[in-house]
């Protein structure tokens, strides 16, 4: 009987080990619909390193921009508050997120409120993700954009990841062409179990690297000299 116990142990440590090692890139199922489309995107890495999906039109050349109109983050689909994450909370982490992208962006490239002959339109979102319950479930879901993804021990405590998406196109405004399609999966800081309560201080990290990566998309590479 104890060999049979240490040999179920061994098997649940081994599928939650494999688990913890959840995919650093949003999967395509979970894909929230904010985009038209989502063909065409390779995983790689932002300009600052971070793993994200990335498509970019052959014709999308930074320096031909010298305007941009940004429109405010939102949230799609609509939050669903829970007893983990409040609406005080998602009302923080958007307006954070907003403030934080706008001024990042100004800092590249001058912000318009109507389209010029050589304006970018931005538009993004804080997107949600969909999990079914398991007997043995892997990650949690809080509605909307947060993803409590953790690892049960035999003991019984949890120690949770807090995960932000973000999904984002740039436009060219003359031709209404998508000129970039980006889909960022952000992993902000651990939380003690799953009845822990999520702030906007645990994610305000993710947040920032999410801003500064957005607005270095408006400008050309620096190339070695």
């Amino acid at each position: 009987m104890q060999l049979s116990f240490l040999f179920k142990a061994a098997c649940l440590t081994g599928l939650l080990s494999l688990a913890g090692c959840s995919s650093s890139v949003t999967a395509p199922e979970k894909y929230s619909g904010f985009l038209k489309d989502y063909s065409g995107l390779k995983k790689t890495e932002s300009r600052t390193g971070k793993p994200i999906l990335r498509w970019v039109s052959p014709d999308y050349k930074p320096g031909s921009y010298d305007t941009l109109v940004f429109n405010p983050l939102t949230y799609y689909p609509k939050p669903k508050p829970n007893s983990q994450l409040g609406h005080e909370t998602l009302d923080k982490i958007l307006t954070y997120t907003n403030s934080r992208l706008k001024e990042r962006a100004a800092e590249k490239i001058e912000l318009v409120s109507t389209p010029g002959p050589r304006s970018l339109i931005f538009r993004g979102a804080i997107t949600g993700v969909n999990s079914s319950a398991q007997d043995i479930q892997f990650y949690e879901v809080v509605p909307i954009a947060m993803v409590v993804a953790g690892t049960m021990m035999l003991t019984g405590h949890r120690t949770m990841d807090t995960h932000i998406y973000f999904e984002g196109e740039l436009i060219d405004a003359n031709t209404n062409k998508v000129m970039m399609k980006v889909l960022r999966k952000g992993q902000g800081k651990k939380i003690d179990n799953e009845n822990a309560l999520i702030t906007i201080d645990d994610i305000k990290g993710v947040i920032d690297e999410l801003a500064t990566d957005t607005a270095l998309e408006f400008t050309p590479p620096q190339t070695p000299s």
